[in-house]
């Protein structure tokens, strides 16, 4: 391995480590720095490594066109590598761009071509996360059956990885589907099963998502006391955390206390947080 070769290596490893807690432009500063080091060497692998995550950094930071064109060079590059595997998890990423974008038609071209891939490579983790995709644009396009069987063929595939987070946030994405369809007693079901894996896990983030979307199934059937119990320990993570949804869910939480106020003449108490 050459010097160049080790120092971006070196530069990929820390802009990872930035980009898992966060911090965006570090990540960035980071994998630019080793793009110069791979054009001058003309290491094809490394540099198809390092566009693919300039791509998810301008992917996370909004930067969707930034992000297409580092794709798109990363796409050509895994052709003349022959890397199949590496192909279909571009395609997932191109998908998800015009997903984000809610172009869900040109999302699902994308996520199809990417799964004719993944199931040549037998890539089962690809996949898993592939039919989750393929699941968000069936539900937003309102094709309410077909999302849950792309997020059940997730949830098996899950399962046979032992990946307890993916069985928990596909176990919460079919009941956000339902709770779509207003099959409240199916959505509830789904998501407390999501919610106790969460929690067994000590996911704190993964349990909130399943909380978040309880508190509106029981919103939505008049069980205003057991939205606002929950949607207290929801706002506690959005704080600890200071996560974008926690003014909305404190103005959120307000009007339930008061909804309940009003029902019964006396203040909701506060609930411990355990």
């Amino acid at each position: 391995m050459t010097l160049r070769n080790g120092l971006s290596e070196e530069l990929n490893r820390q802009g990872n480590e930035h980009f898992s807690r966060g911090l965006y432009t570090d990540a960035y500063t980071c994998y630019a720095k080793a793009l110069e080091c791979d054009r001058l060497t003309g290491d094809q692998r490394a540099l198809a490594a390092t566009l693919g995550n300039l791509g998810n950094i301008c992917a996370v930071s909004g930067r969707r066109e930034s992000a297409q064109t580092y794709y798109q060079e990363v796409l050509e590059l895994q052709k003349i590598l022959g890397d199949e595997k590496g192909i279909g998890t571009t395609l997932g990423n191109l998908g998800n761009l015009r997903a984000d974008a809610g172009e869900w038609d040109r999302a699902k071209a994308y996520y199809l071509e990417a799964l004719d891939l993944m199931c040549k490579t037998q890539d089962d983790a690809g996949k898993a996360v592939l039919f989750s995709d393929l699941g968000l644009v069936a539900r937003e396009t309102k094709e309410f059956e077909q999302a849950i069987g792309y997020y059940e063929q997730s949830l098996v595939l899950m399962r046979r990885l032992g990946n307890e987070g993916g069985v928990a946030d596909a176990w919460r994405m079919i009941g956000r589907t339902f709770l779509l369809q207003q099959r409240y007693d199916d959505a509830i079901a789904c998501c407390q099963t999501s919610q106790s894996i969460a929690e067994r896990a000590r996911d704190e983030l993964r349990t909130g998502g399943a909380r978040y979307v309880l508190v509106q199934c029981y919103e939505e059937t008049g069980k205003l006391r057991e939205a606002a119990d929950l949607l207290e320990l929801v706002v506690h993570m959005d704080r600890k955390y200071q996560l974008p949804k926690l003014q909305e869910n404190i103005q959120r939480l307000a009007v339930l206390h008061a909804s309940l106020t009003g029902q019964s003449g006396v203040p909701l108490p506060r609930k411990a947080h355990q």
